[in-house]
């Protein structure tokens, strides 16, 4: 930074120095020389250090030295002539306090201005240019660079060209931008020419000599998912690459740059808008509070983490049964910063005394409960892991936040709890009984409520990675029906909802994000196929194997005895039921608990009917 500084200040002098020389034609009078017998060099000497150090604080203040001096965008140019500006305003208001008189001309400040503002931006621009450089000869094994259409004329499709032109190294050119809408016809962005969108993109490969189509949706640009898979499957049919800009949200946050290209995935075809959260709600609830999230290191739990990170907690705690996956997610959260607030522990939630240790120790203030068993097939072999872990395991966690007076404790439940026919949907069920009944109960004072949602896009044992393995393999891609539907939301949309959730929460509620229409997975392994550039039943087979034990052919959105509000959040849905019998839940899963492994799995369903009649169980 010091060269940096000096280099700056040595940029600074030379400009006022020739703005001097410039004004006075090269010959800038002395103590008896030109006009009026005005001392001019005495006066440039006099004033050169007072206003190199001006600048140069005005410059630190706005924060032109905290940047990376090699990334030159127009907020720093914003940045040094505000500071320039500031310095140059304060040599007219001493020119108009004294009147003129022994002051810097009027001229020699504003041609100041100009060549220190060209001098710095220069030196900023060349070293961005030297900088450059380097990145292209770290890829200089591209052999050929590839010719790229940008679908887009947003500012997200402005800033892809802008990178990919400034990095010649990737080895990729963009040599026209494609407008869905029209009307930008024979206009250019940095040069690069807009031409509508044609029907096919066969006319793309063979008139422009294209390789690759980059999909850039912008707010502007409205493109749906609709629209995205269309797109796809043209370019596969015209044996073109498909990549897809990293999120808005990405963009913005400034963790990855445009020109940071990835492969279309099912998530960017769930074809329904991003849930708008209200962020200023969920600071206030995380802000310095003290967060519990069990199922930690499984997917929802860990986005969980990170969004809570976001705002502020004083501390959270990281409770997770598996070793690995916590190690993991602590090592990448240390990278970004937060090792001093989380704190992973290695626990189960059926341990009774390390759960009630770590509720006294840490007093936490909110509890996010995800630690669950959640595969149905599996599940439906196990039932009574499944009854220890979703029912009694909750049921602990839930006597032990009122105990400790937690504020707000959040169940993360599923849309198979609804009606359920299988033992994963039905202890979810149970555990929500309970925990509705805990709310209702005496002296207590936590806010108990559940937040269902359906399949999370990603998730481990979901459709998304199983049919990509089943790809990656050559076939066959297995459904288990053709007519088969589930709703769909992402990992972020799952955590955004919880968070959000909690907020909306007095206690009592079942939430549940308004998920828009069930998709078939029958179009999700085709879709699927065709991101992979391959073509279903031809290329991959789509078998269909039946529908397993415990499965529903298309999942349901409420239970029949419960009542559906809004809230204030217009994506978020309300259900109200009657709460069960407290002590009824906690004396039935007593006794079933000292006896648990020694029922058969039908006795163990039959047990669940008895406090979830409407539990339709598969029975072999």
């Amino acid at each position: 930074m010091l060269v940096v500084v000096l280099i700056y200040a040595a940029l600074i002098s030379i400009s006022f120095w020739g703005a001097f020389e410039l004004r006075f034609e090269f010959k800038v009078p002395g103590s008896a020389e030109g006009e009026a017998d005005v001392n001019w060099q005495g006066i440039r000497l006099g004033i050169l250090p007072w206003l190199v150090l001006v600048k140069l604080i005005f410059l630190l203040v706005l924060g032109e030295f905290r940047g990376i001096i090699h990334y030159f965008r127009l907020p720093d140019l914003t940045r040094i002539f505000s500071a320039l500006a500031l310095a140059g305003l304060g040599l007219v208001f001493l020119w108009y306090w004294k009147q003129g008189e022994a002051c810097v001309p009027r001229s020699v400040i504003l041609a100041d201005l100009q060549f220190s503002f060209v001098f710095l931006c220069a030196f900023r621009l060349f070293c961005r240019l030297y900088a450059e450089s380097f990145q292209q000869a770290g890829y200089s094994n591209f052999s050929r660079t590839s010719r790229v259409a940008i679908l887009g004329t947003g500012e997200v499709a402005a800033s892809v060209a802008a990178d990919l032109l400034a990095k010649r190294g990737l080895g990729m050119k963009p040599v026209l931008f494609l407008d869905e809408a029209g009307g930008k016809f024979g206009k250019q962005i940095h040069g690069v020419p807009i031409r509508d969108l044609p029907e096919n993109f066969y006319l793309l490969r063979e008139r422009y000599n294209i390789d690759k189509v980059i999909i850039a949706p912008d707010s502007t640009d409205h493109f749906g998912a609709k629209s995205i898979s269309g797109w796809v499957r043209l370019a596969n049919e015209a044996r073109l690459d498909a990549e897809i800009v990293p999120s808005l949200n990405d963009l913005a946050s400034g963790r990855v740059r445009a020109s940071r290209l990835r492969r279309v995935e099912m998530e960017d075809l769930l074809g329904r808008p991003s849930v708008d959260l209200d962020s200023t709600r969920i600071k206030e609830l995380l802000n310095g509070r003290i967060v519990l999230v069990t199922g930690a290191g499984g997917t929802i739990g860990s986005e969980l983490v990170r969004q809570i990170l976001r705002h502020n907690p004083k501390r959270v705690l990281l409770v997770d049964q598996v070793e690995g996956s916590l190690f993991h997610l602590e090592r990448e959260l240390a990278s970004e910063g937060y090792g001093g607030i989380i704190l992973p522990i290695v626990a189960d939630i059926l341990d009774e005394s390390q759960m009630r240790n770590l509720f006294k120790k840490f007093q936490p203030s909110i509890v996010f409960h995800a630690a669950a068993h959640k595969h149905v097939s599996m599940m439906e072999r196990q039932p009574a892991e499944a009854i220890k872990n979703n029912c009694i395991g909750t049921a602990l966690l839930a006597r032990l936040a009122v105990e400790t007076r937690v504020e707000r404790f959040i169940f993360i439940s599923t849309d198979k709890a609804i009606n359920p026919t299988s033992v994963m949907g039905a202890t979810k069920r149970l555990a929500e009984m309970g925990i509705l009944a805990r709310q209702v109960a005496e002296s207590n004072t936590t806010r108990f409520m559940s937040v269902r949602f359906g399949n999370v896009l990603g998730s481990s044992g979901s459709v998304i990675p199983i049919f990509r393995e089943q790809i990656a393999k050559g076939g066959p891609v297995t459904v288990t029906h053709p007519e088969t539907t589930r709703y769909f939301m992402t990992i972020a949309e799952a955590a955004g909802l919880v968070l959000q959730s909690a907020t909306l929460g007095k206690g009592g509620e079942i939430f549940v994000l308004d998920m828009g229409d069930p998709v078939r997975i029958l179009d999700i392994a085709q879709q699927m196929i065709e991101l992979s550039g391959l073509k279903p039943d031809q290329d991959i087979e789509i078998r269909f194997t039946g529908l397993r034990p415990g499965e529903k052919l298309h999942e349901e959105i409420q239970h029949f005895s419960e009542n559906l509000e809004k809230t204030d959040h217009s994506r978020i849905l309300l259900f109200t039921s009657k709460p069960c019998d407290l002590s009824r839940m906690d004396h039935w899963l007593s006794e079933l608990r000292l006896r648990l492994h020694e029922y058969g799995k039908n006795d163990l369903k039959q047990k669940i009917c008895q406090q979830v009649p409407e539990y339709t169980p598969f029975v072999d």
